[in-house]
């Protein structure tokens, strides 16, 4: 997960974002922004498609290993979390339908 913070602060900086106005926009605190950048929590699928809307990248050029949720024998579970998404209104980015 270090490595996603990174990511992300690597790509934010490139935009010229800063953690304030990335905080701003997905309705959090500066710190609780400055946590995820820091791996100081756990970055969940809502994270991670939030801050890829904003900085308008895919999720999965943050974390490469999001882009394998649906291989190596985790289809079902991958399915399974579609079928939820769906289910609960949640927003899908086009690239995982």
């Amino acid at each position: 997960m270090k490595v996603c913070g990174q990511n992300i602060r690597k790509i934010r900086r490139s935009k010229d974002f800063t953690q304030e106005y990335m905080a701003f926009e997905m309705g959090i605190s500066q710190k609780a922004y400055s946590d995820i950048e820091n791996s100081k929590v756990k970055i969940n699928l809502e994270i991670l498609t939030k801050i890829s809307d904003i900085l308008e990248i895919k999720p999965s050029d943050i974390c490469s290993i999001s882009h394998k949720c649906g291989t190596d024998g985790n289809d079902g579970r991958y399915q399974s979390l579609l079928e939820y998404m769906k289910k609960n209104n949640i927003s899908i980015p086009e690239e995982y339908l």
